[in-house]
């Protein structure tokens, strides 16, 4: 059949060859209008229970990471020409497109109590214009008299000042806000600048914004240097510039396949999508080394070159197919989880996986039919010295050494699986950035001055319309029990509620004494109830009514307690996680009150312990479905456990290799073994067709093995060379998941290439005996 399918190729080669480039070109269409993903993070089932009570925070509440937060550090900030340029500052960046609002110390404001209406006023602490320093000065000891501020804006022991910039959601949730938040840069770097003062960035916007654009910048540079990289190795191989460039081609078109798929399947680029154009390169360049390796076989024994396409896809067409299949197995079974970011890397990986394929199968033999048969020197390397000797080691060790082969491979593998149990599984938000990377070191800024920029938001609902409202102070009485146990905490800021509402508005009707600053007793109430009644779209001048209605919904039924934190990441979360709620059990009775703990930090939790599990759940499906397939493929038992058992051993060493330095399992590096193993089976897989056809002509059976590690040993080489070589590119990524996918996965396909021109043949020698594969 295979024969026959290269002679139709040959014969519809016009026109197979048009209609290729035309649908590419129509995949470039639509690869050109593909958009980046600025969502932080879409890992968790829509219908799973901490995405749902999120979506409810996020529809009465609004966005909980929407806060950029500048930071500095400096005893010089209440000088004349700092300050007032700091209030510019404050203006400028209030002025810029999408930014909303700004909370910070030239714009904060205090409550003053109207005697004849008695009521509160707010009034900004910091008059308009520039101020002389007498009036900053004591307007800044005004400021410093207001414990509400404290911990919000700054910190009074390492004069550390923050500036909180609140940016559109709209915006957020489009490209615009790369140049939102570049401007904002530019502004404070401008001040920052004129006075020597180091800024800090953190929150949520600013680190999605500036991930978001690394991604898209190193899915540029990662596929810019896997193209050269494997055109110089190519280029080496074949000392054929006609065999490089069309290998070239072929990966080039299945790179515009893949992007333009993301796109027509109305995916965005993410994080791990990215990973997908560089990975087509990697996994497309093993195709055209096969088929161009057996043409080159072919030609050495016919010399016609018609003839030696036929034979190329006659041979190579079937195994290639397996191994794609193999590979695509690897990627798609992602599409088995309930990850909207895993299905779609699934997806778009394992068909484009399957389409290169079918470039190859097309476009090498078309192409090569058009070109001068290959000269001698393009069919050097078959006889490389080098090479050929390794192969006669190889063969040695396979036929005379195969206990010492075993105990090697046991004593690796007791090694590799008592590293496996140091193995611990924690992520962090932005643990895949360097220790050095600005995200990174501001955001440990914000931590050791505000104890962190991470949301977490604790929503109580009083299971009643106006239930804030009928039982007030008790509420106030809880909520204040709970706050003061967050704040003890090391990881948690001073909570912000509308129990530090009525604390500000209690100081301010004592006339502003601090010592009045606390939760309102039942003679404070009477006076202070109305503003619970207030809206906040009616009292857009009240700033105690904006604050006070912005923590609660329309109905008065819920209030939510608004909290920062440090990114402690995923094996600490689940244990503050778990005093808080033990706490709100003690303070809340849950007949009265329900208590839902959300946010940015809780759907991060959610969503990577989901995607570990999903990802081992993967690998489980990944080794049944490519067992499946190699059942199907040799039609043998003992032969399927030949070729599991050199793709389980590399796997183990990379777990235990983890395990013994230090790597933790996280989305970004359990997604290695399903990659590896896809990969990796390609070998086996390439190595047992082989097999299969020498037992034609051999009947003994070391005979055939020995003929099988010639006859694809070099090929093998060359090919896991490429692929060692294209997943080293990955090391050069600015993200350590990244970094970490390029070395272990290199790693794995090191051992799996030595697993499999050693181990592989002397299992076949000791299993199978004088069975022959059944055709």
């Amino acid at each position: 059949m295979w024969q026959q399918l290269g002679s139709i190729v040959l014969k519809y080669r016009i026109a197979l060859l048009i209609i290729l480039l035309a649908a590419t070109a129509y995949m470039g269409f639509h690869a050109s209008k593909v958009q980046m993903s600025y969502e932080f993070a879409r890992a968790i089932p829509v219908d799973n229970p901490k995405y749902l009570a999120y979506q409810e925070f996020r529809k009465q509440f609004g966005e909980d990471g929407s806060m950029l937060v500048i930071g500095v550090q400096t005893d010089k900030l209440f000088q004349q020409s700092v300050f007032n340029d700091y209030r510019q500052l404050q203006l400028a960046v209030k002025n810029l497109e999408g930014v909303e609002d700004i909370l910070s110390i030239p714009g904060a404001v205090t409550l003053v109590k109207n005697d004849s209406t008695e009521k509160l006023m707010a009034e900004k602490i910091f008059a308009e214009g520039n101020l002389h320093q007498d009036a900053i000065d004591s307007s800044a000891a005004k400021f410093r008299n207001l414990p509400f501020y404290k911990g919000l804006l700054y910190n009074e022991a390492s004069n550390a000042y923050l500036m909180a910039v609140r940016i559109n959601k709209d915006v957020l949730a489009s490209p615009r806000r790369t140049k939102v938040v570049a401007n904002i840069l530019d502004q404070t770097d401008a001040f920052g600048s004129k006075h020597q003062l180091n800024m800090h960035y953190s929150g949520l916007p600013l680190i999605r914004t500036q991930m978001a654009d690394r991604i898209a910048k190193e899915m540029r540079w990662l596929l810019i240097g896997s193209l050269a990289l494997s055109a110089v190795i190519l280029l080496a191989f074949f000392r054929s510039i006609s065999a490089m460039l069309i290998s070239l081609a072929v990966v080039i078109m299945g790179v515009i396949w893949s992007v333009g798929t993301i796109e027509l399947l109305n995916y965005k680029i993410t994080l791990l999508t990215a990973l997908i154009p560089p990975l087509i390169v990697v996994i497309g360049i093993p195709n055209c080394i096969y088929f161009l390796n057996k043409y080159h076989v072919a030609w050495n024994e016919t010399g016609i070159k018609n003839e030696a396409i036929r034979t190329m896809v006659a041979k190579m067409g079937i195994v290639t197919l397996f191994c794609n299949i193999a590979a695509a197995i690897g990627f798609a079974v992602f599409a088995l989880t309930k990850s909207a970011i895993l299905q779609e890397f699934g997806v778009v990986a394992g068909l484009n996986i399957m389409v290169i394929f079918f470039i190859s199968f097309i476009f090498i033999p078309v192409v090569l039919s058009f070109l001068p048969s290959p000269k001698t020197r393009h069919t050097r390397y078959l006889d490389n010295k080098w090479l050929l000797a390794v192969l006669d080691k190889l063969e040695i060790w396979s036929l005379n050494h195969r206990r010492l082969i075993y105990g090697l491979t046991a004593l690796i593998t007791i090694l590799a699986i008592l590293g496996m149990f140091r193995l611990r599984s924690e992520g962090f938000i932005v643990d895949d950035l360097p220790k050095t990377d600005r995200i990174y070191t501001d955001l440990k800024f914000f931590e050791e001055h505000f104890k962190g920029v991470m949301p977490l938001e604790i929503v109580v609902d009083t299971k009643q319309k106006n239930g804030i409202r009928k039982n007030t102070l008790q509420t106030l009485e809880r909520i204040d029990s709970l706050s003061a146990y967050i704040t003890a905490q090391p990881e948690m800021s001073r909570p912000l509620s509308i129990v530090e509402g009525m604390k500000f508005a209690k100081q301010a009707y004592y006339d502003g004494d601090s010592s009045n600053y606390q939760l309102p007793n039942s003679f404070d109430i009477a006076f202070l109830a109305p503003y619970l009644n207030m809206k906040g779209g009616d009292n857009e001048s009240n700033q105690l009514g904006k604050l006070v209605s912005s923590f609660m919904d329309e109905q008065k039924r819920q209030t939510r307690i608004s909290v920062n934190m440090k990114d402690v990441g995923s094996k600490r979360l689940p244990e503050i996680l778990g005093q808080i709620e033990k706490k709100t059990e003690q303070y809340f009775d849950t007949a009265d009150y329900k208590i839902t703990l959300t946010g940015g930090s809780i759907t991060f939790l959610e969503g990577s312990t989901f995607i570990i599990n999903g990802l081992k759940e993967s690998i489980f499906w990944a080794f049944l479905l490519i067992a499946l397939c190699m059942l199907y493929l040799f039609r043998s038992l003992r032969i399927l456990l030949c070729s599991l058992i050199p793709n389980i051993i590399p796997l183990l060493i990379t777990a235990g290799v983890m395990g013994w330095v230090g790597i933790a399992l996280k989305p970004s590096t359990v997604l290695i073994f399903s990659v590896a193993l896809g990969i990796a089976i390609d070998i086996t897989i390439r190595f047992l067709v082989n097999y299969k056809q020498e037992q034609g002509s051999h009947k003994n059976q070391k005979q055939v093995v020995i003929e099988t590690i010639h006859s694809t040993g070099i090929s093998i080489i060359y090919t896991s060379m490429v692929l060692i070589a294209g997943f080293v590119i990955f090391c050069f990524s600015g993200f350590g998941g990244t970094q970490s996918l390029g070395w272990l996965t290199s790693l794995t396909l090191v051992v799996a290439t030595v697993t499999n021109l050693v181990l592989l043949p002397a299992l076949l020698i000791d299993l199978t005996g004088k069975k022959s594969l059944k055709s």
